[in-house]
């Protein structure tokens, strides 16, 4: 595990930016996890500059969504499939075809699931994971449970986590109850897993994720088994960790 903490968020977007980059730079076919949220946008940003200076191409990459919302349709601005347009697809050469997101609006969620499942399996392994963390320590939207699935899957979303989601939308009665995600096992399985956190409502979590006992309870705490799992922090999500300094 290397943990990095920066002074800056445009340090650490630069750098998170920077791995990616490195990677399509050194295998242009390339598989990509990639997350949603607030803390992605900057490294998303980075990229879509990085394309337009001629230093990458994501012409062969494949890339895969961590998860999307249940019954949301794909044109709501609030939906994953929008969000990724916005900050990334509609801004560089990735064919539309090796952009792979759940279909959230699916007549069958289950087939839809194991339709992904397939495709992920088709790609065989993930070189890069993007992820974020969310305030209970949920990963992609694996929630906290007695037991993990390790495939992809509908899973009905927590209280805490749709009242955190909430500020993206009109009212908490807008936000879907349920998602599709992709299962912490075929996390775990990508070669390089990016972990970003940003915040100090995050410092709590993100230290017993990576310090404290492996449990389901705590799904990111999982993470401490990957064989490489570089972590970027800012000051403030650092708070509880003396780590290397960027």
């Amino acid at each position: 595990m290397n943990i990095v903490t920066f002074e800056s968020t445009e340090e650490l977007n630069e750098a998170g930016a920077g791995i990616v980059i490195s990677l399509l730079q050194t295998k242009p076919d390339a598989v990509l996890g990639l997350a949603t949220g607030g803390t992605p946008v900057g490294v998303y940003e980075h990229l879509v500059k990085a394309y337009r200076k001629g230093r990458l191409s994501f012409r062969k990459a494949t890339s895969f969504n961590l998860d999307e919302y249940v019954g949301l349709p794909q044109e709501h601005p609030e939906s994953y499939y929008s969000y990724m347009k916005q900050h990334l697809f509609d801004h560089v050469d990735l064919p539309v075809h090796q952009a792979h997101i759940p279909d959230g609006n699916a007549e069958n969620p289950e087939e839809e699931c194991r339709r992904y499942e397939a495709k992920l399996a088709e790609a065989k392994q993930i070189d890069l994971q993007i992820l974020g963390l969310g305030h209970n320590g949920h990963i992609g939207f694996n929630e906290p449970d007695h037991t993990l699935v390790s495939g992809t899957h509908v899973v009905e979303l927590k209280e805490e986590t749709r009242k955190a989601n909430a500020r993206f939308f009109d009212s908490m009665d807008e936000v879907p109850t349920h998602a599709i995600t992709m299962g912490v096992g075929m996390i775990l399985k990508a070669k390089t897993i990016l972990l970003i956190v940003r915040g100090e409502d995050k410092a709590d979590v993100v230290h017993r994720a990576l310090t404290g006992p492996i449990r389901t309870e705590l799904p990111a705490s999982l993470l401490q088994t990957h064989p490489n799992l570089v972590v970027m922090l800012d000051q403030a999500a650092a708070k509880h960790f003396q780590t290397q300094q960027a």
